[in-house]
């Protein structure tokens, strides 16, 4: 068996779902969605015709990922967190197909409860924390809280907050790898 689904998740037709990949309990897969390698779609979960998620994503209970959205390898969708795909909905206009895309980039993580505005990308292992509501862009391992979303620091890729020092440099505690800070953007140093 490739994947595996719950006998109460429902996998329309035409949607392509990678090997190792697990799906709960009333989840919906839509026509067309693509799910790579070794995701786990939690409880109550709704994934639109032509999302697309990468390898490792892990979603987590009562999430909606709507058309328009595309999330990359390793990222987390925190509990009951939001991605809307219209920047002005109307109930009586129909905007079905101006979708605007929202990009989730390479290990980035987004807390419970938190809601993305449509058309703002979140940079590689940024970390977005519970209930924060996003309005922009987010640099590339930037943690941001609070509504609307407000930059307060630096994280590493094993989630732990940057502390660096007068010259730009912090290292990860728990991975000992190093980071630099320059014009107000963060990278890894490869070794």
């Amino acid at each position: 068996m490739e994947y595996f689904a719950h006998e109460t998740a429902v996998v329309d037709e035409g949607c392509t779902i990678g090997e190792d990949t697990k799906i709960w309990h009333f989840s919906h897969l839509m026509s067309n969605c693509t799910l790579g390698e070794k995701c786990n779609i939690g409880q109550n979960v709704v994934v639109s015709p032509d999302v697309t998620l990468g390898n490792n994503v892990k979603v987590q209970n009562n999430v909606s990922i709507y058309t328009g959205v595309k999330c990359e390898d390793d990222v987390f969708l925190g509990p009951s967190m939001v991605f809307t795909n219209i920047v002005n909905p109307r109930s009586a206009v129909v905007r079905r197909g101006q979708y605007t895309e929202t990009i989730v980039r390479k290990g980035a993580s987004i807390g419970a409860n938190a809601t993305i505005v449509c058309g703002h990308d979140i940079g590689k292992y940024a970390f977005i924390g519970a209930g924060a509501v996003v309005t922009k862009e987010i640099a590339d391992y930037a943690l941001v809280v609070g509504n609307p979303a407000k930059h307060i620091g630096w994280m590493s890729e094993y989630g732990h907050r940057l502390h660096f020092d007068e010259d730009g440099f912090a290292v990860c505690p728990e991975s000992q790898e190093k980071y630099a800070l320059t014009n107000n953007q963060v990278r890894k140093i490869e070794e």
